[in-house]
């Protein structure tokens, strides 16, 4: 596979007018604040960074998006100013967020979209489509659908198929991702699936055309797949599964959550009220507590992070255990990994040449290290 060149992952984000940006800056402000939790056993750097993290990543805080100050977000935390410091360094060389200057610290893009085009230059190709539609008798609207129809078809005609990587934390929940993303990719594009773990091991990535994974680990995927492969930071909500399991709780039911990472202990417990909010007693601890057992002793419904599946067998016979899962988010498929394929395709030129895989068997490994073959949707 020719190597396609370094795209640019950081681009400045759309100018707001400084109302707007003061009234997101304050809201931003206070779901920071609200979100620290001083009971946990967790610094509250920690805990910080982890809920920037975790926002960027569900795509509550989008890219574009103007951060804190860092005086002021500490004034209100209640941390000091190089506490927020460090913070933002740590999310700066993970490239989750970027300075821009004396505008402040932004929301750094997850993508690697091209730059904008001058739409204007289309004005001319829209009045004539336009024109045309009017003597032919279709509206507007309708000229609308045909184009929207027409873009999909010629996507999934395409005759080279992409090889896509995405790299994940845990093997089942990774694989889990590459199923739900697979439907809405063309069926000439092929996706597999690797573990960070099993990367490093491996000591390189098999041969792709484009590497999706988590947003606060592009940097890190990034550096172990190198420049010349576009890395892609997906946004990922809550499964349709968790929620209903949560809305479905009785009030009664005495919640308990068990977090895997420390950064992030802050946020799952208001992540799994806001799907049960009539439920009164919610717990949170983590899974390397050393009273964990009698944690989940006391508990109606045990809720795990993934990667804690074990832990389902450590409930009784009259308790509840599943796993606080998340999936790629539907809406930034469509919006950002489609197009970035499309524009993949069709390679520097603008026509249909780029992915090139061939009669390649395999783009990916599993949790183990193995080679593995995924057959192409139909």
């Amino acid at each position: 596979m020719s190597s396609a060149p370094a795209m640019e992952l950081d681009q400045k984000p759309r100018k707001r007018s400084k109302s707007i940006e003061r009234v997101e800056s304050e809201q931003i402000l206070d779901k920071l604040v609200a979100g620290l939790d001083r009971a946990l056993p967790v610094p509250l750097g920690v805990q910080l960074r982890g809920l920037i993290q975790y926002g960027i990543a569900l795509g509550d805080l989008p890219a574009g998006m103007r951060l804190p100050p860092v005086r002021e977000l500490a004034e209100r935390a209640g941390v000091a100013p190089m506490t927020v410091v460090g913070v933002y360094a740590e999310l700066k060389q993970q490239k989750l967020i970027a300075a821009r200057g004396s505008a402040g610290t932004f929301v750094a893009e997850t993508d690697s979209l091209p730059p904008e085009i001058d739409l204007e230059k289309l004005n001319p190709a829209i009045d004539a489509l336009l024109l045309m539609g009017k003597r032919l008798g279709v509206d507007a609207a309708g000229i609308a659908s045909l184009v929207t129809a027409r873009a999909s078809h010629l996507r999934f005609r395409a005759h080279n198929g992409l090889s896509i990587v995405l790299v994940g934390l845990f093997s089942q929940a990774t694989a889990d991702y590459a199923d739900h993303i697979r439907p809405h990719l063309p069926a000439t594009d092929r996706l597999d699936w690797v573990t960070i773990e099993a990367l490093k091991a491996a000591g390189g990535l098999p041969e792709a055309d484009i590497v999706l994974t988590l947003a606060n680990r592009r940097a890190e995927v990034e550096a172990l797949v190198g420049r010349d492969i576009p890395v892609l930071g997906l946004s990922f909500i809550p499964s349709e599964q968790t929620r209903t399991r949560l809305a479905g709780l009785d009030p009664s039911t005495r919640i308990g959550i068990v977090s895997i990472f420390p950064e992030f202990m802050a946020l799952m417990k208001p992540g799994v009220m806001r799907f049960s909010p009539h439920v009164a007693s919610t717990e949170v601890t983590m899974v390397d507590a050393p009273d964990l057992e009698a944690f989940i002793a006391k508990v109606d419904v045990l809720v795990y992070a993934t990667g804690l599946d074990w832990l389902a067998g450590k409930v009784g016979p009259h308790q509840q255990a599943f796993e606080y899962r998340h999936e790629p988010a539907l809406g930034f498929i469509e919006t950002h990994v489609l197009p970035l394929l499309d524009t993949l395709r069709k390679g520097p030129d603008g026509k249909h040449g780029r992915g090139g895989t061939g009669g390649r068997t395999s783009a990916g490994q599993n949790a183990a290290g193995t080679t593995r073959t995924t057959k192409e949707t139909t």
